[in-house]
């Protein structure tokens, strides 16, 4: 559909994490001077409305315009994970801090929301959707999803937002999730998942990769690598499927300069129709 340069494909992990990292500290920015400025901004670089709309009901709604505006999920994992009070949860990549904020509510004062993101802007974002919320049982931490900063066994749940399909190494995400999650714990996350490959043109566009797209995994291979990082009862539960229509929108956004000359996007999209959908992914550390 668009080939913006680099190509995804032909680069390093670091590589990859900047360009992503880059992205959300776009949007956090765009945020934050919206909310100084009193107005009114779409943060994304693409239309990505398919995806990221109506996701949370009018009862999760009653958070800072901050969080809500820099909701750039897939999906309501806080809705799905049944967390209890006394928990301890962690989202990762928790952006501007929406499931975080829900996540503290639901676990109540006896238990603990983290929010693990490597972007200093989008944490900025959410220490003060916080201190405007006044939640007081949720901390920010700066890292990777690659490298927890939290001790071996020491999460009961974990969740994320549309946030693992742009790690550029996966396993490693998982393996790192099955570490801090306690015997029993459970990861209740909401992802980009494929339903069929995606066409090269697809899969060598940075603006899919950070636009959640090009980097998302096929549905069964997501299940294997859960497996194989040690998970059981792993399922996966589709929640929202991109059609013609949608990717459409998508495409008409993306500037005419980052189009490859000779593309026919209708039939990039006609290749991708069906593809692409949003899921709700659960498994279980025994």
């Amino acid at each position: 559909m668009t080939l913006s340069m680099p190509d995804p494909t032909q680069l390093s992990d670091e590589q990859i994490r900047a360009a992503v990292r880059d992205r959300y500290a776009a949007s956090a920015t765009a945020v934050i001077a919206d909310l100084d400025s009193g107005g009114g901004c779409c943060p994304s670089p693409i239309d990505c409305d398919a995806i990221t709309r109506d996701l949370y009901p009018d009862g999760d709604t009653d958070v800072p315009g901050g969080a809500l505006a820099a909701s750039l999920g897939c999906g309501n994992p806080t809705a799905l994970a049944e967390l209890r009070p006394g928990q301890v949860v962690l989202d990762l990549g928790s952006g501007g801090g929406i499931d975080v904020l829900l996540s503290a509510r639901r676990v109540g004062p006896t238990g603990t929301a983290y929010g693990l993101d490597m972007t200093p802007e989008m944490l900025e974002l959410a220490r003060r959707n916080q201190a405007e919320a006044g939640v007081e049982n949720a901390e920010f931490l700066q890292g990777t999803i690659e490298q927890i900063p939290l001790p071996d066994s020491s999460v009961d749940v974990i969740i994320s937002n549309c946030v693992i399909n742009l790690a550029a190494d996966k396993d490693l995400v998982l393996r790192e999730a099955f570490r801090v999650l306690r015997p029993g714990g459970h990861l209740a996350v909401s992802d980009m998942v494929l339903r069929k490959p995606l066409p090269d043109i697809a899969m060598r566009a940075m603006t899919l990769w950070t636009g959640c797209i090009s980097g998302a995994l096929l549905d069964t291979d997501y299940a294997a690598r859960l497996s194989a990082a040690g998970f059981v009862e792993v399922g996966i539960e589709v929640t929202r499927a991109l059609g013609a229509d949608d990717l459409r929108g998508m495409a008409m956004s993306i500037p005419a300069d980052l189009v490859p000359e000779g593309v026919e996007v209708e039939s990039v999209i006609a290749e991708m129709d069906g593809a692409i959908t949003s899921a709700f992914v659960r498994a279980t550390r025994p």
